[in-house]
């Protein structure tokens, strides 16, 4: 991965039809043939991944999946490997997203789905995040414990394909209560390299990368930008080829 912002599409279970994914994407290529500081990690419902690979040209945008299973092979119906998602064309996959984590998904679970993904050449996406912010800072606890328990037993090689995407449940989506400030963001993104830095023992910063996602979009990227979040994990808009250009055009240019 490069020093350049990296903006990770997760177009969850949309669109609808191959016809509407080729479109898509088709019209996200065309936004970015003039960009030059931004890596691109589209990442659409892995029935698409195949024929979206089909696409690819030049080294702008890479494939991820939104999710994988925990075992390599084996009598797991419905499921699917790390492996299978990397013949099918992912370089980078989406672990411990909150919706998941919301239908029971735990630490123990998403830290195997890690070491195989890993295990696979797999770039890993790691989400956290709190339900609710605590003002006492109880959510910083939490946020810790998600990571440490994530990466229990990973080794420090392996940080440089590690992405940690802070999505804080309470800002995110049309239920959100609320929407992060820029203080806010500033200071869980600090908060999180510092529990990498020292959990691997690393002088500092440059091979920690924090991306942020929570609802973000066009307008209110300008402001996002200005932390020290290398990236962002972008959901709705993404769908959107205009609304995402001008999103991609503004972080190009900051």
């Amino acid at each position: 991965m490069s020093n350049k912002k990296i903006i990770v599409a997760n177009w969850k279970m949309n669109p609808t039809t191959l016809r509407e994914a080729k479109s898509i994407f088709s019209g996200i290529k065309k936004q970015v043939l003039n960009l030059r500081n931004i890596e691109i990690v589209i990442c659409p419902p892995a029935v698409y991944l195949g024929e979206i690979k089909k696409l690819l040209s030049g080294k702008k945008i890479s494939l991820g999946a939104q999710n994988c299973f925990e075992e390599e092979k084996g009598a797991w119906t419905g499921k699917i490997s790390p492996e299978m998602l990397k013949t099918s064309g992912a370089k980078f996959v989406i672990l411990g997203h909150s919706e998941n984590r919301k239908e029971g998904e735990d630490n123990e679970t998403i830290n195997q789905k890690i070491k195989l993904a890993l295990k696979n050449d797999l770039n890993v996406i790691v989400c956290v995040g709190e339900k609710e912010r605590d003002k006492e800072g109880g959510h910083f606890v939490y946020i810790k414990e998600q990571i440490l328990d994530a990466l229990l037993n990973i080794r420090k090689n392996y940080l440089k394909n590690i992405l940690i995407a802070y999505e804080p449940v309470w800002a995110i989506g049309k239920d959100a209560t609320d929407d992060i400030t820029k203080k806010q963001l500033q200071e869980v993104v600090v908060f999180i390299k510092k529990v990498l830095v020292e959990k691997y023992n690393i002088k500092d910063f440059k091979d920690v990368k924090i991306l942020y996602g929570g609802s973000v979009n066009y307008k209110n990227i300008e402001e996002l930008v200005s932390t020290d979040a290398n990236g962002y994990l972008v959901g709705r808009d993404s769908l959107n080829v205009d609304k995402f250009g001008k999103l991609l055009q503004i972080v190009n240019e900051i």
